[in-house]
Formats: C-alpha cells, structure tokens, sequence
C-alpha cells in the first residue's frame, strides 16, 4: 500500500472540512451553516454533478461497452438495498433498514471527486460516462428502499403505496434535479455549457468543502444517538462498503477490462449516499432516523474509503 498516497488521503480538505465540524459541535462551538444555505449548496451540488455527467456523456462515443456499463450501475444500485435490507432488518426497525440500504445501493458525489483525485495520483483519467453512470445510480437505490419499507412495514397506518413510492422517487426534487440536469448537459452545446462552467466547474471543490463542514456539524449533533444503537451499525459501515468494493472490483472485469472504469465502479459500490438519499428519506420516511444513516455513511463510511478502501480497491483490480 502507497503510504504516502494514505496521508494524502488523510489530510483531504473535504474529510478535514468534516472533521472540523465534528470538532466544533464537541467544542460547543456557535459555527453553523444556515439552513437556506445549506439546502443551496445541495441543490447546487446536484445541478453541478449532473449537468456536468451530461456534458461528458455527450462527448463519448456510445458503444455497447457504455451500455453494458449503465446497466451495470443501475444493477448495482438495485442489488445493494436488496441484501443489505434484510442484514439490516435483523437489528433495525423497518423503517431505518430502508433508509439505510438505500443509502449504501446509492453513490456518494464527494467520494467520486476524491476518486477521481485518486486516479490522477495513479496516472490515470476518468472516462466521462462514468460519470452519467453515477448520476444515473441515484434513483434505483431509492426506489429499491422505498418499495421494501413499503413491502415490510406492517404498520397500515405508515404505508407507503409502491406506485407513490416509486412515483416520488423520480419527482423528488433531488432525484428529479440530478437526472434533469443530467438530461441538460447532454443536449446543451460545449459553446452554450462554456457560459456556466465556472459555476459547474471552478467553484465545485469549495461549495463541496462547505458541504460537507455543514454535514460534519450535522453528524457531530447527531453521534450521540448514532452510538446508542450500539456496534451494529458501526461494524456494518465499516465491513459493508468494503465487501461491496472488493466484489465489484472483482466481477467489473467481465463488463470492462479498463482499469480506471473499474476503479470507479467499485467507488461507487463502496460509496453511500448522503445527498439525495437523506433529502428523499425526510420526505418519504419521516420515521428513518437520520441520526442513524447520515452518521453511518458520513462519519464511518467516507473516511474509511477515502484512507483504506480507495488503495484496497486498486490493489484488487491490478491484481486481477
């Protein structure tokens, strides 16, 4: 393992960002993003991931490779909620198993930014449909989790009906913001995108440090409840992710043998949501405790990809 390429990772801005406001909730600290703001940054995240996954996308040449590789995504986002569910169930309510397997079946934006830094360091450039790819594996875990809460809940007065499920998984604002935008990038021209790149591009890295300085404050209020639940929770965000990353990286070799794509496809598998996952989940879910899945996937699972899972991951796949 690249032990430099480690404390690179370690002293990531977007990981310290987080650390700094676990710290400044466990110091008693005023610091706080407003919720106005807080609510722009996600949104613009969003816009700014999406659009972009569409104007990459229209620069590639589409092949039957690119195909297979969306299938692969999607398929990918549909099976993690599935499995993880019932290991969830075991331990959590209904509810929380939901929301959380489609937290770990969806993709993390800033985990694929800090990947895509990752394979820069290894000489190595991202192919643009992975990033359509990654926009396009939002929906699916959603989906997934909404109709299993709704298939498991017994609770008539909670239901959640498959075809409201399944209809608000699409026009959730968040859902509907990175797939439409997604859909924008592609058909605008590289002439017309030129116009808003500095706002897609050059001011990306920053909303995402205030993004997640905002998300680590949240976490910090929220670790208290999140270790009442005991070691369950802990364990499965740390051995999950990196069960996920390693099969992926293992069987991505039969849709592709590009060493980048695989990569990124086990990033992703490793990855869980804490964008549009959480938005959907307040909405759909109110009774899914964010003091459970937000802190599991932010404070646990992105810092155990970005120092350990990430070199893992590419060791796999060159062994391979």
């Amino acid at each position: 393992m690249n032990y430099n390429l480690l404390i690179e990772n370690l002293t990531n801005p977007a990981l310290l960002f987080f650390v700094l406001g676990i710290v400044a909730v466990y110091l008693k600290s005023d610091l706080e993003i407003p919720s106005n703001s807080s609510k722009f940054i996600s949104l613009y995240l969003l816009f700014a991931i999406g659009f972009k996954g569409g104007q990459e996308l229209s620069h590639e040449t589409f092949t039957s490779e690119i195909g297979w590789s969306m299938l692969f995504g999607i398929f990918i986002s549909l099976i993690i909620p599935l499995y993880t569910f019932f290991i969830l169930k075991r331990k959590l309510s209904v509810f929380d198993a939901g929301a959380v397997a489609a937290a770990y079946g969806s993709v993390s934006a800033v985990t694929f930014v800090t990947a895509v830094s990752y394979l820069e360091s290894q000489q190595l450039s991202l192919h643009g449909h992975m990033v359509a790819i990654m926009a396009l594996m939002e929906s699916p875990a959603i989906i997934m989790g909404l109709v299993l809460i709704s298939v498991f809940n017994k609770d008539d007065s909670e239901k959640i009906k498959k075809r409201t499920a399944i209809k608000h998984s699409f026009t959730n604002g968040s859902v509907l913001l990175i797939l439409g935008s997604l859909i924008i990038g592609f058909l605008a021209s590289d002439k017309q995108a030129e116009g808003i790149k500095p706002f897609t591009n050059d001011l990306f890295k920053g909303f995402l440090a205030i993004f997640l300085l905002d998300m680590g404050i949240s976490s910090g209020k929220k670790l208290k409840s999140f270790f009442s639940f005991g070691w369950f929770p802990i364990i499965f965000a740390i051995l999950i992710p990196l069960i996920n990353g390693v099969i992926i990286a293992l069987i991505s070799a039969y849709i592709t043998q590009d060493v980048s794509n695989r990569f990124m496809f086990s990033v992703l598998a490793a990855s869980a949501s804490y964008i549009a996952v959480p938005a959907a989940m307040k909405i759909s879910v109110p009774k899914a405790n964010p003091g459970l899945f937000l802190p599991m996937a932010l404070a646990v699972t992105f810092p155990i990809n970005i120092t350990i899972g990430m070199p893992i991951y590419y060791l796999v796949i060159q062994n391979t």
